[in-house]
C-alpha cells in the first residue's frame, strides 16, 4: 500500500482506513487466551498480590479524560509507597511533579484507572484496574507513606480487576540486564528533548541542564 503523507495527518488516516474495526477480526487472527489467563483475573487483593504491591517501588497509573484521551505517568517512592486498606481498596499518595495534574483531572471526569506495578530488578508485574477517586482527607493522608513530603491529596482506587501479568515483556527489553543497555550517548539526552519541546528563541541546553538539575535538588520541595 503507497501512503501519501504530504500533510499532517495523512499517515494515520491512511492507516486506519485499513484498520481492524471489530473484535471478530482481531480474535481472527489470534488463537484464544489458555483458561489460566482468563481465570487468575480476579476482583479483589490476594494476601500475594498485597505483598507484591507492598515490595514496588515503581508504578505506572493510566487515565483518561471524558473524551477519551488517555495518559500514562510514571509514580515512585520507597518500596510499599502504595499503601493497601483492605483487599479491594489501595491508595496512592500524591508527590511532587510538575504540577499539571493531569491525572488527578482526568480522575475527577472519569472516576477510572489502570495501574502496573513493577518491582525493579524483579520480573514480577501487576495489572490493577478499577474506580478511582480523590481524596484530601486529613484522617487518610496522615496513614500514608510520604514520598519525599507529606501528601496533599492522594488517589483512592477501588479494585475491580486485578492480574499478575506474564514477565514476557521485561525479559524481552532486558530491562533489569545493565550489560544490554543501550550507552547512555545512544540517545538524546532529557535536556536536548526539552529543549526541541520549548522550542524558545534563545533558551540554550546549558540552561536547560541547569533547570534540570535544581528541580531535582529541590525534588521534595
Amino acid at each position: 500500500m503507497m501512503i501519501d503523507t504530504a500533510a499532517d495527518g495523512l499517515l494515520f488516516e491512511s492507516l486506519r482506513a485499513d484498520a481492524l474495526t471489530s473484535p471478530d477480526q482481531l480474535r481472527e487472527l489470534y488463537e484464544q487466551p489458555n483458561e489460566n489467563a482468563l481465570r487468575k483475573e480476579i476482583d479483589h487483593l490476594t494476601e500475594e498480590t498485597r505483598a507484591l504491591i507492598g515490595c514496588s517501588s515503581l508504578m505506572f497509573i493510566g487515565s483518561a479524560d471524558a473524551e477519551g484521551r488517555a495518559d500514562v505517568t510514571p509514580r515512585g517512592g520507597p518500596a510499599g509507597f502504595v499503601s493497601v486498606l483492605d483487599e479491594r481498596t489501595l491508595v496512592i499518595p500524591d508527590a511532587t511533579g510538575n504540577k499539571r495534574l493531569d491525572t488527578m483531572h482526568n480522575i475527577l471526569q472519569t472516576g477510572r484507572v489502570g495501574l502496573l506495578f513493577l518491582i525493579p530488578g524483579r520480573p514480577t508485574t501487576l495489572r490493577v484496574n478499577g474506580r478511582a477517586c480523590v481524596s484530601a482527607s486529613p484522617e487518610l493522608l496522615a496513614q500514608l507513606t510520604p514520598v519525599g513530603k507529606p501528601p496533599v491529596a492522594a488517589i483512592v482506587v477501588q479494585v475491580e480487576q486485578a492480574y499478575p501479568h506474564c514477565p514476557k515483556s521485561l525479559m524481552r527489553a532486558n530491562a533489569w540486564r545493565p550489560e544490554q543497555w543501550l550507552p547512555a550517548d545512544a540517545q538524546p539526552t532529557s535536556a536536548e528533548v526539552t529543549l526541541a519541546q520549548l522550542n524558545l528563541p534563545g533558551l540554550t541546553i546549558e540552561q536547560i541542564e541547569e533547570i534540570e538539575r535544581e528541580s531535582l535538588r529541590t525534588r521534595y520541595e
